[in-house]
C-alpha cells in the first residue's frame, strides 16, 4: 500500500524523454487563438471556459496543487481555449538546484497536459545569464510562447535581466508569438500580445 501511494515526483505517472543535461520534458510547438485571458485561481469558478486561456502569473502556492495531484484538474483545464505552462519560480536568489527542479516540474505538467489532451502554451522564465544553460531546455522552436514582464522593471539590474532573457529567448526560439501578461517593456520584439495583470485591469475598469 505504501509503495502505491508513493509519488515519486509524478514519475509513477509518466516518465517522459528528456533532452539537456537535465532531462527536461520537451514541448510540442502550438499556436492558438484566445479570446480572453484569467489566471489559474479563478479557473474553477469560470462559467465560459471555452472563451478563456489560463495562465499561471500568481503566486507559486495557488497552482501547486496542479503538480501535487495533477490529474484532478485535467478535465477542467481542457475546457479551456489554451493553458500556459504553470510560472515556477527561478529567482535569482533561489538556489541553482531549485531553479532547475522548478523548470522540470513546469515542463513534465506542460508534457503531461499536451498527452491528455490540453492545449498547452510553453511559459518561458529565467533568471540570470547563468540560467541559459537550461532554462530554455525543453521549449519548442518557433511557436506561440507566455511571459511575464510584472517586477522585472523595478531597478536596472532586473531590467537588465530581463532584456538578456528576453533577447536570449528570440534568438533561441525564434517565437510566432510572445504573450506578454504586465507592461511592455520599449526593449523587447516581436509579435508581442499584450495582457494586463490583474491589478491594472481592474484599476482601469
Amino acid at each position: 500500500m505504501y509503495k502505491e501511494q508513493r509519488n515519486f515526483e509524478n514519475l509513477n505517472k509518466r516518465m517522459f524523454p528528456g533532452v539537456g543535461q537535465f532531462d527536461i520534458p520537451a514541448l510540442d510547438k502550438a499556436i492558438y487563438n484566445v479570446d480572453n485571458w484569467i489566471s489559474f485561481n479563478y479557473a474553477r469558478g469560470c462559467e465560459d471556459p471555452g472563451q478563456h486561456g489560463i495562465h499561471f502569473f500568481i503566486d507559486d502556492y495557488q497552482f501547486m496543487r496542479v503538480w501535487k495531484n495533477p490529474d484532478a484538474y485535467l478535465e477542467m483545464l481542457k475546457k479551456f481555449q489554451a493553458v500556459c505552462t504553470p510560472d515556477f519560480s527561478t529567482y535569482t536568489d533561489f538556489p541553482k538546484a531549485i531553479q532547475i527542479y522548478n523548470h522540470y516540474r513546469k515542463h513534465w505538467l506542460g508534457a503531461y497536459w499536451q498527452e491528455n489532451g490540453i492545449k498547452v502554451i510553453p511559459t518561458i522564465s529565467w533568471s540570470d545569464e547563468q540560467s541559459f544553460e537550461w532554462c530554455f531546455d525543453g521549449e519548442p522552436v518557433g511557436g506561440m510562447v507566455a511571459v511575464s514582464s510584472v517586477g522585472t522593471q523595478a531597478n536596472k539590474e532586473t531590467a537588465r535581466l530581463f532584456d538578456a532573457g528576453y533577447t536570449e529567448m528570440m534568438r533561441r526560439l525564434k517565437p510566432s508569438h510572445v504573450i506578454m501578461y504586465g507592461n511592455i517593456p520599449p526593449s523587447c520584439t516581436g509579435n508581442i500580445i499584450p495582457v494586463r495583470a490583474f491589478t491594472a485591469k481592474w484599476r482601469d475598469d
